[in-house]
Formats: C-alpha cells, structure tokens, sequence
C-alpha cells in the first residue's frame, strides 16, 4: 500500500496543485517620444496584448537614438519617423524589413502673439527665415525625426542655427521641448498629434502659427531587428506585432485614437 501510495503520489499533487500561469512575452519597442507622450501607446497596446498575450516595453527616445537600440540589439522592434534613416539601417541589415504605419504633419507652434509674424506666410521655408531674424527658436537637439526634419529646413534656407543667440537646444523630449518654448515665448517645431494631446493639458499659452506645407508630412515606419545580428532578439513575436500594427484590426485601432476634442491624431497608411 505504501508503495502504491508513494507511486501515486506525484499524480495527485499535479491535480491538488494550482496550475501555473503561462510564461508572459515581453517585447521590447524603441520609439519616439511623439508616440509615447500623445497617448498612442496606452490606446492601442491594450488591444494587441489582450489579442496575442504579449506584452510590449515601449522606451521612448529621439528617432536617432530608438534606430540605435535596435542596432545594438536593446530592442526587438523600432517605431520611428526618419524614413531615409530608417531605410539606410535596413539597407545596412540591422533590421529585417519596414512598413509604413501612419502619418501625422509637422507644424510651427509659437506665441498667440506671433511676434515674428508668419501666420500669413505660406512656405515653412519663409516661415523659418522670419523667425531666426526676430525671434526666439527652442529646437529639440536630440537627433530625433522631428530634430531631423528641422535641421534640413534651416539647411535649405542656407542658416546654420547653432551658436546663435536666437537658437536654444533643449536636448529633450517633444513635450518638453514644447513647455520650455512656452516658457521662453518661443517657437519650435512640433508633430500635430503631440500638440493637440498635451496643448490642454500643459496648458501652453501657444498656438500653432503655421502648417500646411506638404514638406511637413510626417510619415512613421516600424522595423523589425534582424536575429541574424543579434540572436537574443525575440523575433517572432516582434513580427507579430508588426503584422497587426499594419492589419486592419492595428489600423483601426490607431485611426481610433482622438484626443477629447474628437480630433485625429495619427491616419494609418499601411496599406
């Protein structure tokens, strides 16, 4: 009997014994602060975790430093805004693939005031020339693609803005970059989606003076980190989640992120 019982026995703790939990995946995304600080995130996260069980680690830097990790194999998937980058690091076989996810604009936001004048201006390129003549400029200086895309326009008006007394490097995040402009009655260089989330909120007495040039279309990409350079990454969920970022189901997820006014803060382009 006793024998019996001791052959039995690790049967029967197995039943008396809670079931363990499932091992929980967790993935490691690299982004910009845009993304992080408007709310994206928390938006549509919850839907691809509750769909697939894994979990996703957003860490929010610049575009330049995200790309960075993801060479480095600190991350298993970049979401990032710098396409020429972003396509160089796959050409270079960091990364795997990209795709296309969404789109938002850039916009100039400054004081109500507007003491440079260039609400009425129609090319950012003007835009730009006004303000290092008569005002204040807060840049993000964190080779980000929002600092990307302003660089290439003090470029193409032929300034060089560091040094100058006019030009402040914040060496921050969008949101912060935005608090510090307001502070010093400033302008800077935005994305639609951080300002209309965080404009309330910071309660920035700014207003956005100029938009609509379409060389301030923003468009976002995401890349998945090659495993044949860094073997740890976990590739297979990171193609996962890829693969319904650009689904319909991800798709309509990001197209129903709005800020409490109803406005859009992202449109999806996947396909």
């Amino acid at each position: 009997m006793k024998k019996l019982f001791a052959y039995l026995m690790p049967a029967i703790l197995m039943f008396c014994l809670p079931a363990q939990a499932p091992a929980v995946t967790t993935i490691i995304c690299a982004s910009t602060t845009s993304t992080e600080n408007s709310g994206l995130f928390n938006h549509i996260l919850p839907v691809f975790e509750k769909k697939t069980g894994i979990k996703v680690k957003v860490v929010a830097r610049g575009t330049g430093a995200a790309i960075e990790m993801g060479k480095r194999g600190d991350a298993d998937v970049v979401f990032v805004h710098a396409e020429e980058q972003e396509l160089k690091a796959v050409e270079e076989g960091f990364f795997v693939e990209r795709s296309d996810v969404m789109y938002n604009v850039f916009v100039i936001i400054g004081p109500v005031d507007d003491p440079a004048k260039i609400k009425d201006i129609t090319s950012a390129a003007e835009a730009f020339k006004k303000i290092s003549a008569s005002a204040l400029f807060v840049s993000r200086g964190d080779n980000s693609g929002t600092h990307i895309k302003e660089l290439s326009l003090w470029k193409k008006i032929g300034v060089e803005p560091k040094g100058q007394k006019w030009y402040l490097e914040a060496g921050q995040g969008m949101e912060k970059t935005q608090r510090i402009a307001n502070e010093k009655r400033a302008y800077t260089l935005t994305d639609n989606g951080t300002w209309l989330a965080t404009k309330d909120r910071d309660k920035l007495n700014m207003d956005v003076v100029f938009d609509g040039d379409p060389i301030f279309f923003n468009q976002y990409g995401v890349m998945v980190v090659n495993p044949e350079k860094h073997k740890h990454v976990k590739y297979n969920e990171a193609m996962e989640f890829v693969n319904w970022l650009v689904s319909n189901e991800g798709q309509q997820a990001i197209a129903s992120f709005k800020d409490p006014k109803g406005n859009q803060l992202f449109y999806p382009n996947a396909q």
